[in-house]
């Protein structure tokens, strides 16, 4: 729709007056500027071209428009979608919406029949099913993406099944892992996220449509009919609760925002393991930058930017939450503000997400430093301590007390925990033999974590099985 051509010429209404009947002038430019949201809300044009067409259809059905008006209706907006797919729609600042935009070109296009669609429909019922069908596709759409994310890891895990690394807390080298170990830890964080988000769908997918302002309509639809033609499992069960409802869009950037966390904690472990002090992995050169100053920089980048990006979405869960936290029922201008914060956290966790997927499929591996930095810090002190419980019926707090004396041995020769003389280990504890040094190996200590969810490279290939079961059936 070209700004000229608005119809006013030809003895419809103009752009605003859509809105404003009651009012007596135009709009201040003040007003025109706060109210527009089509600079953003057309990303909602094809929901509501959807939803619209469910609506006529459902007026047609019962007998509320003549059957050709809805013929020429459904005629217009598929015109309209196919100018708004190809560029060729043309959008003024003098309609404040996608909503408006497509109501007054389809008035524009087949005339008083355009305004019979909006019969039985208010913007406030249109926005919010038009909104839900919006969140519910990026739903779908970022859970495709983060299965393909679960399925990449899992590829990697498989490779590495056996290959040994050291597991830490506080960042201080803890206990020997696998690799493949340590990445099925971010499958299951992402699993649940993706059921997180089945959660959120199953409570968004009811229909707004026939909600009306706030009351209801007194006109006879069929809002079971809209519902089904739209997907939804069934229509609103309150119309004020319908029409001023949000809470899908908070729980979704809730879910996003707990999905960006996890995102960023493996971001974060890329950096560490990508660095000289590291080692254990090198990024590609398409997912890594250089210095302007440093020609030997290697910078993740890629990496960096997903741990920076939750910074984000979070902030977009608490601008909606305090959008809405001190609103009354039930519309009310101030969530105009729910889309953009929503559009930009799905945008970024998208994003995020295509760049982590890359990064675990395209790094290289460093086995041979992974196991090297295993060993180091006496990372096998709790097998001593398992040892001593298992073999000598040791309760595991002495135990305890008489690995951390062999250890402050080790630390004082500046040797492994395993080439501490056995003369001396006895000399803290008469009954170490021989038997208790074949456990301080990193590659004894990983194959003896059997228990279920441990990382014992057998455990971990059966982990790796049920896994790829779990996530063919979702």
């Amino acid at each position: 729709m070209n700004d000229d051509s608005t119809g006013a010429s030809r003895g419809r209404q103009s752009p605003h007056g859509l809105l404003r009947d009651r009012f007596a002038g135009e709009p201040h430019s003040v007003m025109e500027r706060i109210s527009a949201s089509v600079d953003f809300d057309r990303r909602l044009y094809a929901h509501d071209i959807e939803a619209s067409r469910a609506h006529c259809n459902m007026l047609v059905a019962q007998q509320i428009i003549p059957e050709a008006d809805g013929y020429e209706i459904l005629n217009g907006l598929d015109q309209i979608e196919e100018e708004i797919a190809s560029g060729t729609f043309s959008f003024s600042a003098a309609l404040e919406d996608i909503h408006m935009h497509i109501e007054a070109r389809l008035t524009e296009l087949i005339g008083d029949a355009g305004g019979r669609l909006h019969t039985a429909r208010s913007r406030n019922d249109q926005v919010a099913a038009d909104f839900r069908l919006w969140v519910r596709d990026a739903i779908d759409e970022t859970g495709v993406a983060l299965k393909s994310l679960q399925e990449t890891l899992l590829t990697r895990a498989e490779e590495h099944a056996a290959a040994i690394m050291p597991g830490f807390t506080h960042l201080q080298s803890a206990q020997p892992v696998t690799l493949g170990h340590h990445l099925l830890a971010y499958f299951e964080m992402f699993d649940r996220d993706r059921s997180r988000l089945t959660d959120c769908r199953r409570r968004l997918n009811r229909n707004p449509l026939g909600s009306g302002a706030l009351a209801g309509t007194s006109i006879p639809v069929d809002r079971d009919m809209t519902a089904e033609a739209l997907g939804f499992d069934g229509p609103t069960a309150n119309s004020m609760d319908a029409v001023s409802d949000r809470d899908f869009a908070v729980e979704f950037l809730g879910c996003l925002s707990l999905c960006a966390v996890h995102l960023s904690r493996l971001a974060e472990e890329i950096v560490l393991w990508s660095t000289a002090q590291f080692g254990f992995i090198s990024l590609p050169d398409t997912l890594a930058t250089g210095s302007s100053m440093m020609p030997q920089k290697r910078n993740p980048d890629a990496a960096e930017l997903v741990r920076g990006k939750v910074g984000r979405v979070i902030g977009a869960l608490n601008a909606l939450l305090i959008v809405l936290k001190g609103l009354p029922l039930t519309y009310a201008k101030d969530m105009q503000e729910d889309k953009e914060p929503v559009f930009d956290a799905t945008d970024s966790v998208s994003l995020c997400i295509a760049a982590v997927t890359a990064m675990i499929a395209d790094m290289t591996v460093h086995g041979a430093a992974m196991e090297d930095a295993a060993g180091r810090g006496h990372a096998t002190a709790t097998d001593l301590a398992d040892w001593l419980v298992k073999e000598l019926s040791m309760p595991f707090r002495q135990a305890h007390r008489v690995t951390a004396q062999i250890v402050r041995i080790a630390d004082s020769k500046d040797v492994a925990l395993e080439d501490v003389p056995l003369a001396e280990m006895q000399g803290i504890e008469p009954g170490i033999t021989a038997d208790a040094i074949t456990v301080l190996g990193v590659e004894n200590s990983v194959s003896s974590r059997t228990s279920y969810g441990g990382t014992a490279p057998e455990r971990v290939r059966q982990a790796i099985d049920e896994a790829r079961q779990r996530l063919g059936g979702t």
